[in-house]
């Protein structure tokens, strides 16, 4: 039998701890899997590498492997005298068994019997973020989600794979919120339950509206004569455009409330919507319009700035 040092073969020294042998494992295994490597050797070393893992690995088996001493890699060996009565007592030898079956038979004999199988474990919850609009939040319908979860291939190895899913997003969905998809996260182990898939919905900013719970803010321009003289203005909302009467001398960043007009909420009520007035005036103007600003500035008596008359900040702070 020749000897193997498998802790040559993982890279890690023999006071290695669990975890970094671990750590080494899933490195190599990347490296060498056959899927990845272009090393012509790498299906070996994939396979030296695995039976390595799975002997340091278990405590039982690594004590063992650590009570035969250790020699030079690939040297023959053979297995000390108390060996041969712990795990061989009829006594056939070492020959015709393979170094790593070894390590087998010696938890067999260290447990007094076959060895224990593991018990069925339940796959890992896997959590993805999915943005989505208001209009989605407000009118439900479905999205589609894409998530990386974990999966073992057929050569055990763990990896990461790519899953497409159609999620049915409730009418009134709250940003924020989590939807379970169950039995679609992580796949489980020996016959236990796949874990779940949670879905975290994320909402993205919208070009029109502000949000504060169920209720929607939105600016609305007007023209400085729509301000002085009224208006109706064709106001956008999430179930489609209404019609919002402009009362004469609205003034900047005045409020005007639409009952109605915000978020549906699960229990099927509905927020507000709230148009903030914002007065703008024209960045240019032909020749006309300024006579005309003009003749509106000479038979005028509005004052926009009362508190400055006499422009003495003492006599205005009193």
């Amino acid at each position: 039998m020749k000897f193997k040092d498998y802790y040559q073969t993982m890279g890690v020294e023999r006071t290695a701890s669990a975890g970094e042998i671990k750590q080494a494992y899933r490195k190599l295994a990347h490296q060498y899997h056959p899927d990845v490597t272009k090393d012509a050797l790498g299906k070996e070393k994939f396979q030296e590498i695995g039976e390595a893992y799975a002997v340091l690995k278990d405590p039982e088996k690594r004590l063992a492997y650590d009570q035969l001493g250790k020699a030079p890699a690939g040297a023959d060996f053979a297995p000390p005298p108390g060996w041969q009565h712990d795990v061989d007592p009829n006594g056939s030898g070492f020959d015709d068994v393979d170094f790593g079956d070894l390590f087998a038979a010696f938890g067999r004999s260290a447990r007094g019997g076959a060895p224990r199988r593991p018990s069925p474990a339940r796959g890992q919850d896997v959590e993805i973020t999915a943005p989505v609009s208001l209009e989605q939040l407000h009118g439900g319908g479905d999205i589609e989600v894409r998530a990386n979860l974990p999966e073992i291939d057929a050569h055990g190895i763990p990896h990461r794979v790519s899953r497409t899913f159609r999620v049915a997003l409730p009418v009134g969905a709250a940003d924020g919120q989590r939807l379970r998809l169950a039995g679609k996260g992580g796949p489980g182990t020996q016959g236990g339950p796949a874990g779940d898939l949670y879905v975290a919905l994320a909402l993205t900013p919208h070009p029109l509206y502000r949000t504060s719970g169920r209720d929607l803010y939105m600016d609305l321009p007007l023209a400085p004569w729509e301000a002085v003289l009224g208006a109706s203005i064709r106001v956008p909302t999430l179930d489609g455009p209404v019609e919002l009467n402009v009362k004469a001398g609205s003034t900047g960043g005045q409020q005007l409330r639409l009952a109605k007009r915000g978020l549906r909420a699960a229990d099927g009520s509905i927020g507000a919507l709230h148009a903030v007035i914002l007065i703008k005036t024209p960045s240019s103007v032909n020749e006309a319009e300024r006579a005309l600003y003009q003749q509106l500035a000479e038979v005028s008596d509005f004052q926009a700035r009362p508190h400055f008359a006499n422009g003495d900040a003492k006599e205005m702070k009193k």
